[in-house]
């Protein structure tokens, strides 16, 4: 009996704090409005908006203008900012995976003569993740299939993978770039056939009877393809404006390394790392190239093995 009056009597309480809140309430009426949508109407008072984005002036590829005059052209595009616009999680991410790995991928298109924007297209690609795989088999940074890199010089087996290799890939990517290039008469459709080929490129070209990659009618994905480039690199090159924030201090920093040659078999990679002050989970981090935990090397070729600078990591003995 005791425990039913204590149980009506805190009902009674709860009742009367609700009446009393709600009393104190403000209608939608009289809510404040900030400064800056006075006199709008229906304003809106939410803490997080999304809005839509202008189209930027002067969007191009490699200095190839993207028509967005074209209604069909100006819906794509417009979709590719909004999606990695607000994307934002993934956009951090890319901001800062590019402070680490452009100053690596830059210089090698610049020597090649290829133009700078192509390094979005492996942002695109991978997400600028070394260790990138997709489930057709196309690996690393550039997401290069396994036939393409042995025919262009690169060691691929189960103990060495070079794809893996950024240097040495980006060098592979500007081979295949200009001849794309040099076949197909300009940067965009080369992008375009990272994604679908050279041969899959000219031969849509020919059966829809036109010159240019804005006038094809293709798949989803390669149909997206330029467009997410041109967006990435617009994004990536005005953060501000895309309302991305974050301090030089959040990007991530490239580590120094120096280089080791080795031109034996290696049988014990963890115990090698550890000759250089370093553990193997470091040593595959700078060198993802190196699929086991051992080199095999029958052939006595040389390579040459990144070894971080003292100081940077925190290893245990």
């Amino acid at each position: 009996m005791k425990i039913i009056k204590n149980s009506l009597a805190l009902i009674g309480v709860i009742c009367i704090s609700g009446l009393f809140i709600f009393s104190m309430q403000k209608s939608p009426d009289e809510m404040a409005i900030p400064d800056h949508l006075i006199g709008k109407e229906d304003p809106i008072v939410n803490s997080y908006n999304v809005y839509a984005l202008e189209m930027p002036e002067n969007l191009n590829f490699a200095g190839e203008v993207v028509p967005v005059n074209d209604p069909d052209i100006y819906e794509r595009m417009d979709r590719e900012l909004l999606v990695n616009t607000y994307w934002q999680s993934n956009g951090l991410l890319m901001f800062k995976r590019a402070q680490k790995y452009f100053p690596i991928i830059e210089p090698i298109l610049k020597k090649n003569g290829v133009p700078d924007d192509f390094k979005y297209l492996a942002v695109i690609e991978s997400g600028l993740v070394q260790t990138a795989k997709s489930p057709a088999g196309a690996s690393g940074v550039w997401q290069i299939m396994s036939a393409t890199g042995k025919e262009n010089g690169l060691e691929v087996n189960d103990n060495v993978d070079e794809r893996y290799n950024l240097e040495k890939a980006t060098e592979v990517a500007c081979d295949y770039l200009k001849k794309a290039k040099e076949s197909l008469g300009s940067w965009t459709k080369a992008a375009a056939a990272y994604n679908a080929g050279n041969y899959g490129v000219s031969r849509r070209l020919k059966e829809q009877d036109v010159t240019g990659y804005y006038d094809l009618l293709l798949g989803e994905e390669t149909g997206r393809y330029v467009f997410r480039i041109v967006a990435l690199k617009e994004i990536l090159s005005n953060p501000d404006k895309y309302g991305f924030n974050f301090n030089k201090s959040h990007l991530y920093k490239e580590v120094p390394t120096y280089k080791v040659e080795v031109d034996t078999a290696v049988t014990d990679f963890a115990g090698f790392a550890k000759q250089f002050g370093i553990n193997y989970k470091i040593l595959k981090l700078h060198n993802p190239w190196l699929r086991e935990p051992h080199l095999n090397n029958k052939s006595r070729k040389s390579y040459f093995i990144e070894i971080p600078k003292e100081g940077y990591y925190n290893t245990n003995p």
